[in-house]
């Protein structure tokens, strides 16, 4: 017999009341660890429930506000405690770079020179922060402004070491208040970078440097590019131009090349062979790179060598040496006497020499290198197979590559011929793409030259919804610059972008085709499918990296991070999540983006851990039923 009470909730419910019961009775306990689980903390809560913009439609919040609640459900039932948002570093820790710790490197007996080399191995978990931005930081100015005009507080350059820096740098930058200009007709060479960039075309037999892409010139790796003035030349030219050079406390070049919105990232040539496949660059400069080249061995111009596509130059320009009489000429020409002896020796030909210009050419002929008196050995088969930081060697590698094709008979654009696409074989690959429903679809294809047309619609696809979610009315909390008003719609600044598990390069592919006026670094995992030399082959920037480690550039350098299924692929692995996090968080300038996608589990930790660092986020559900979800997240402008 019913009770008085259950006999009132059948008038209102019907017949069926236990169900309705239970239905109230769980919606109850839902409100009421939604509500408990927003008042512990209320820094989460601004990032989960603020209202949206009208740019939704009703349907579209319910559906994004029910996949944050549920986030927010799992966690509870799981019992996982909310953890508080990591604090600030020190002043100290503002411009710091995990890996090049020279006292400790000291310590652990490296030296000649590999005490300035990067030692992961020596790294030591220290304190858990967040790295903050110099008191008189300011985000960086628009391209193509932010090529020549940037923010002295931005980089750890002062004003007496500008000063004392010589005269060539003073005719290269002006110090303007808090300003720093680089004027475009000057350089570090004596007759202007456009003269100087001319002068090069002309030695290797061109017209002008327009000419560069024709002869097969697509990627220059600049090694000590200064402040990046012969890069920008060469990237205005539509030219990939990669700067390397050592970590420096101050002063830094790869830092200013970064702040300029040019490609760059810390590399030595002291005892490790650089994180790129053999066959690499069209081109490699030095213009008072500091690298005495004839020493150990040669070793240094063997790694050039591997780096060195077939028919490829190495410039090197030393004004040093530049004849001031005939006794200079003659000590001139005795400096570079250890070059061409060894050049002749691993096959390179001397092309010409002006002024402090000396260019020498890779030879097109593998077979070259065994007919040469004292020929230097060539490395065993395989030896090149992994290239990430190994020791450098003493033999000559890629000589029995498929990718050995000469740069004159490249391809002058992206888009690589069916010969050349066959050089990478087929391989089975997955990627993901969002249609204007940011519907997520998953394919499978093997690799074909009609498949690289299909992988350009779909990125093409997915970097029109990207691009429509990087604004700030997605974020309606999204915060004031200190001073400053918030950036007009539709978009923020974005130049430096990293693909930060980038398969086969086709978000770089799709900003090309596009026209956006930004670069990518792309990065291939060391455990990932090595796509670099197909990466690089397509003349885009790209780099091999353990994301278990930090990866070699300086803090706030990037303004974007993208990675599809890098989350899920680390899972298996050594990684440290918060670890990576942080990494992320300390290259990624203030009000920069990072644009997660993966599947439902991966996503899920990476917005908890995206909390902690202080970023906004938003989960996009995909709305097709499938695992995968997209993470958009913001970091804020912190500052103490």
């Amino acid at each position: 017999m019913r009770s008085p009470w259950l006999n009132k909730l059948s008038v209102i419910f019907g017949p069926r009341t236990p169900v309705s019961l239970l239905l109230i009775c769980g919606i109850s306990i839902v409100a009421l660890i939604a509500v408990l689980g927003s008042s512990s903390s209320n820094e989460l809560d601004s990032v989960t429930s603020t209202p949206k913009p009208d740019i939704y439609t009703y349907y579209r919040r319910l559906k994004e506000q029910s996949a944050v609640d549920y986030l927010e459900l799992r966690t509870l039932s799981l019992g996982a405690s909310r953890q508080k948002e990591f604090k600030l570093c020190g002043k100290e820790r503002e411009i710091f770079v995990p890996c090049y710790n020279l006292s400790a490197n000291v310590l652990a007996g490296f030296k000649d020179g590999e005490e300035f080399d990067r030692h992961c191995e020596l790294s030591r978990l220290g304190e858990q922060c967040l790295v903050r931005p110099p008191k008189d930081y300011k985000i960086p100015l628009r391209w193509p402004t932010g090529r020549d005009v940037i923010w002295s507080g931005n980089v750890k350059i002062t004003k007496d070491q500008f000063l004392s820096s010589g005269s060539m740098t003073k005719r290269l930058m002006l110090l303007e208040e808090n300003q720093i200009a680089f004027h475009s007709e000057d350089g570090l060479i004596f007759d202007g970078v456009k003269d100087y960039s001319r002068q090069v075309a002309e030695m290797i037999g061109l017209g002008s440097d327009s000419e560069f892409l024709q002869a097969g010139v697509h990627n220059v790796l600049d090694i000590g590019c200064g402040f990046g003035s012969f890069g920008a030349h060469l990237v205005s030219l539509k030219l990939m131009a990669v700067c390397v050079a050592a970590y420096e406390a101050t002063g830094s070049q790869v830092q200013l090349a970064l702040e300029r919105g040019l490609p760059a990232m810390i590399g030595n040539f002291i005892s490790k062979k650089l994180p790129y496949p053999s066959l690499s660059f069209d081109m490699v400069h030095c213009a008072q790179c500091g690298i005495i080249w004839d020493q150990k061995d040669g070793m240094f111009l063997i790694e050039v060598d591997r780096l060195l596509k077939p028919g490829g130059y190495f410039v090197l320009t030393s004004p040093s040496s530049k004849p001031q009489g005939s006794s200079s000429s003659m000590k001139k020409r005795s400096m570079l006497k250890p070059l061409e002896d060894f050049s002749e020796r691993i096959c390179w030909s001397f092309i010409a020499q002006q002024d402090e210009t000396s260019i020498w050419q890779k030879t097109v002929d593998a077979h070259c290198y065994a007919s040469r008196k004292y020929a230097i050995p060539l490395c065993k088969e395989g030896h090149d197979a992994v290239t990430y930081y190994q020791p450098l060697m003493s033999c000559i590698s890629g000589t029995n590559s498929k990718r050995w094709i000469p740069i004159q008979n490249r391809s002058s654009g992206s888009q690589l011929s069916k010969a050349e696409l066959e050089v990478h074989g087929k391989y089975s690959f997955k990627f993901s793409f969002f249609s204007e429903h940011f519907v997520l679809v998953v394919l499978a294809f093997r690799v074909q030259p009609e498949d690289f047309f299909e992988d350009l619609q779909v990125w093409r696809s997915a970097l029109r919804n990207y691009w429509s979610l990087l604004t700030p009315l997605i974020f309606s909390d999204h915060p004031k610059r200190p001073g400053d008003e918030d950036p007009l719609p539709p978009f923020n600044m974005i130049r430096n972008v990293m693909d930060m598990n980038a398969h086969y390069g086709g978000l770089n592919a799709a900003f090309q085709e596009e026209k956006k006026s930004v670069w990518v670094m792309n990065v291939v995992p060391v455990n990932a499918r090595n796509t670099l030399p197909l990466i690089l082959d397509k003349g885009f920037a790209g780099v091999l990296h353990d994301w278990c480690e930090p990866f070699p550039t300086y803090p706030r350098t990037y303004d974007m991070l993208h990675a599809n299924g890098l989350l899920s692929q680390l899972s298996s692995e050594r990684c440290d999540m918060m670890e990576l996090f942080l990494e992320m968080d300390r290259i990624l300038r203030p009000e920069g983006w990072v644009v997660l996608s993966d599947n439902l589990g991966a996503i899920e930790m990476a917005r908890a851990l995206a909390t902690q660092v202080r970023w906004e986020a938003r989960v996009i559900d995909l709305q097709n039923g499938s695992d995968q979800r997209l993470l958009v997240s913001q970091k804020p402008f912190v500052k103490k």
